[in-house]
């Protein structure tokens, strides 16, 4: 099962000028099993696309599917935002982008996302995808 980050899913769904390459990464992925977003994932693209219903409803067509986080991926959330609180690393990150990461790794096998240096560094193990432009 491989996650999906919001901005592959907001550029793909809005045209960006990166879409071709973020709809390559998916056609790769489903070809390979499921493909899943989160709770957050799915709050941003509903909160970046003027018709949210709609927007998940094109993902549902797709094939990419809804998977909540588990308690598990929440705590693990919480506690790689302490760590990058203490290490004073910057730009801070809102706790959504360690639920990204924490329910990828702990829930799926693999990311695809533009942020590999972040989630490489916070998430030790886990297959990060990035779209190649």
């Amino acid at each position: 099962m491989i996650a999906v980050d919001s901005p592959i899913l907001i550029e793909l769904l809005s045209g960006g000028h990166q879409a071709d390459a973020a709809e390559a990464a998916l056609r790769e992925a489903l070809a390979l099993g499921p493909v899943v977003v989160c709770d957050v994932v799915a709050a941003e693209v509903c909160n970046a696309l003027r018709d949210g219903d709609r927007a998940m409803q094109v993902l549902e067509e797709m094939g990419i599917h809804y998977r909540p986080v588990e308690a598990k991926a929440a705590i693990r959330a919480g506690e790689m935002q302490r760590r990058h609180r203490t290490r004073g690393d910057r730009p801070a990150r809102a706790v959504s982008d360690f639920i990204v990461g924490a329910h990828a790794l702990l829930q799926c096998n693999a990311l695809i996302t533009r942020d590999a240096d972040f989630f490489r560094d916070y998430f030790k193990g886990l297959k990060v995808i990035v779209p190649q432009t």
